[in-house]
Order: C-alpha cells, then sequence, then structure tokens
C-alpha cells in the first residue's frame, strides 16, 4: 500500500476529529452567560472572605515587621558613636 495516500486519510481524519473537539463548545445548550455570573457572584464572596481573613493581616504583619526593621537601623544609624 503506498503511505502518500494513507497518510493524507490519516491527516484528514485527525483534523475532523479536532474540528468536532473544538466545536463542541460553541453548540452548549442553555444560558453559559447567567452560569458564569452566578459562579462569579458566588465565588465574589468566598474571595473577599479570604482576602479579609488571610491577605490584610499577612500584609500588616509583613509591614509592622518592616517597620520596627527600619525603626531599629535609623536608631543604630543616629547613635552616637564613643571615640577611642
Amino acid at each position: 500500500m503506498n503511505k502518500k495516500p494513507m497518510r493524507i486519510l490519516l491527516c484528514a481524519v485527525m483534523v475532523a476529529v479536532m474540528i468536532s473537539f473544538s466545536a463542541a463548545p460553541a453548540f452548549a445548550a442553555g444560558d453559559v452567560a447567567g452560569a458564569i455570573e452566578q459562579t462569579w457572584n458566588t465565588a465574589k464572596t468566598q474571595i473577599q472572605t479570604v482576602v479579609n481573613n488571610v491577605v490584610f493581616p499577612v500584609i500588616d504583619m509583613i509591614l509592622a515587621i518592616l517597620f520596627f526593621v527600619k525603626l531599629g537601623t535609623a536608631y543604630f544609624d543616629c547613635a552616637p558613636v564613643k571615640a577611642l
């Protein structure tokens, strides 16, 4: 059997399979935009809870540590040096 027609047939089948997989979301039934909006509204409260309970306290802690580091370095920069 000749390899060229077999290769062309295989490529055609692969292209047809790829097109069928790509076209499936385009023909989705139902209200896709409404489902996405509802999912976002549900996730929005969870995201706000995580940000308020986790992200902001971590940022506050980092800023407090940096403040005390800056305060300590400013003190040591201004401290008088005794002459020997």
